[in-house]
């Protein structure tokens, strides 16, 4: 049985590469999906590969992504899906600007440490990073200010999926975005 909200809202995963954003991002909707909500994943790999594969990774690049995305989770929430975005978002002035537009909004800090996510390497990033491939990875030798107050902080290497998911999912009911 779909339950309607009369309003969304935005679960924004942020965190380095390799820290288990999209992990969660799946989980999450999978359970919200299985307790009847419109959910949809904004993954910004998937994006920004489907939309404009050619962008750069410039700070301009990557604000002009985010605004996007912002722009998409907003009209989502809006109408009653809850949008969950997994994106690195490095740069806590746009993450702020997520937070405003959308209005119901959960910042979640997804980490762990980097000898971790440099075992866990998804995308290969990390290795060519290492041999001098590719500079600015974030977490890596790139820029990445974390959250200030995320309302949720996850350490992916301490907590199982299953884990983080209760957490994400309870600080939605502590804030009555759901029942």
């Amino acid at each position: 049985m779909l339950r309607n909200l009369e309003r969304g809202f935005t679960v924004w995963l942020t965190g380095p590469s390799g820290a288990g954003k999209t992990t969660l991002a799946k989980k999450l909707a999978e359970k919200l999906a299985g307790m009847g909500f419109r959910v949809e994943i904004l993954d910004g790999d998937e994006i920004r590969r489907t939309l404009y594969p050619e962008l750069g990774f410039s700070r301009e690049a990557r604000e002009m992504h985010n605004r996007i995305v912002i722009h998409m989770a907003k009209l989502l929430s809006r109408n009653g899906v809850i949008a969950i975005v997994s994106l690195i978002s490095p740069y806590r002035a746009v993450r702020e600007q997520a937070r405003r537009e959308i209005g119901d909004f959960i910042e979640v800090y997804v980490n762990a440490p980097l000898e971790v996510r440099i075992k866990r390497d998804p995308k290969g990033l990390y290795r060519k990073a290492m041999k001098g491939e590719i500079k600015g990875l974030t977490g890596y030798d790139g820029v990445y200010e974390e959250p200030e107050n995320p309302e949720v902080a996850i350490d992916s290497s301490r907590m199982t999926p299953e884990e983080e998911v209760i957490a994400v999912i309870n600080k939605a009911r502590e804030l009555g975005y759901i029942p």
